[in-house]
């Protein structure tokens, strides 16, 4: 974990994982990620299977050994069997370090210690705070402690969730759970994770490029200008350019889906969103249109930032054969300048 600047919360899908490897290689190296297998509900165990082994060996290949956390946050029974199976031996291939959580079932929490003490590199323990901090979590927090024992390093993963407008509170939410939870354990690291992008809907975007408060930055400041002794421990963690919502989304099938999508950009305390077509006559004059007032917004970072905004440059422009783009390109171009721009930040 030494010199991880940025944990970001991204899902095991293609467009995340796509937007991890296009990273720049000094980028990659400050970023812890949490990779959260998508839910796959009714699915036959083989099927099902076949699809959590893939997952593990697609993030296991991009990590390449870089440190990291992968959860399962939504494995119903049969799916905890087959990681029960799957991780002890995935974990010694790179896999990134095993999650688990107080809330999670006995069965799980033994899979993921012994997986963290299979390849020798610790266990993520994520703390929900979806809403105000009431210290009941305290007790399961610290019994889960002591099952771990001192062989596993444990690294606290306090999960806010989204953090809108309608939680102004939020900043001080996590730093009284940080309160209590820090002086439970050992921790090796504290990340506080949240998530400040909107949920989109088409109206919103009606009026051409809009934007809208980082309120997960706005909650860090909070937390890193607190004078806690703890203060050094901790981590910056997001949601990146979509809901905290959108990792408990199961995966659709192939095609389909609206006639719309979002291209996302991050500012300095704002995010700017723009409607992109992804069906319809004009679409692709409306899209580099789109690409083009962006590449000409006084916060573009030009074209050399990332290779979220080279793909932006290139869209504008109509240069290339990469076109203007579908539903997974919007998202690893939003998320690769994201990431890009917070960890230059940081």
């Amino acid at each position: 974990m030494a010199g991880s600047l940025y944990v970001p919360v991204l899902s095991a899908r293609p467009h995340a994982v796509d937007a991890y490897s296009r990273l720049r290689a000094d980028i990659q190296n400050t970023l812890s990620p949490v990779w959260n297998l998508p839910p796959r509900p009714g699915l036959h165990r083989a099927e099902l299977a076949s699809k959590v082994r893939r997952d593990l060996a697609e993030v296991s290949k991009v990590q390449r050994f870089r440190p990291g956390w992968v959860d399962a946050p939504f494995a119903g029974t049969e799916e905890e069997a087959i990681l029960a199976a799957l991780m002890p031996d995935a974990s010694i291939f790179g896999a990134p370090r095993p999650v688990t959580g107080p809330e999670r079932s006995e069965a799980q929490q033994a899979v993921a210690l012994a997986t963290a003490l299979t390849a020798g590199d610790g266990l993520g323990i994520r703390v929900r705070v979806p809403r105000e901090w009431d210290g009941r979590g305290c007790d399961d927090v610290q019994l889960l402690l002591e099952r771990v024992g001192p062989e596993a390093r444990v690294d606290l993963l306090l999960d806010l969730g989204a953090v809108g407008a309608d939680r102004p509170d939020a900043g001080k939410e996590a730093l009284r759970a940080l309160d209590a939870l820090v002086p439970l354990g050992a921790w090796r690291t504290a990340a506080v994770l949240s998530g400040g992008f909107p949920k989109v809907t088409r109206d919103m975007l009606d009026q051409g490029l809009c934007g809208f408060p980082r309120t997960d930055q706005a909650v860090w400041h909070e937390i890193a200008g607190s004078d806690r002794a703890y203060r050094g421990l901790l981590t910056y963690g997001d949601y990146g350019v979509q809901p905290a919502d959108a990792i408990s989304r199961s995966p659709g099938p192939a095609g389909g889906g609206p006639s719309w999508g979002v291209l996302r950009y991050t500012l300095d305390g704002a995010f700017v969103l723009r409607r992109m077509l992804a069906a319809g006559d004009g679409r692709a004059a409306h899209n580099r249109a789109t690409c083009r007032e962006l590449f000409e917004h006084a916060g573009f970072r030009g074209p050399k930032a990332s290779s979220g905004e080279s793909w932006l440059r290139d869209c504008a422009g109509g240069l290339g054969s990469g076109g203007t783009g579908n539903f997974g390109t919007w998202l690893w171009v939003g998320n690769v300048q994201h990431m890009t721009y917070v960890v230059r930040c940081l």
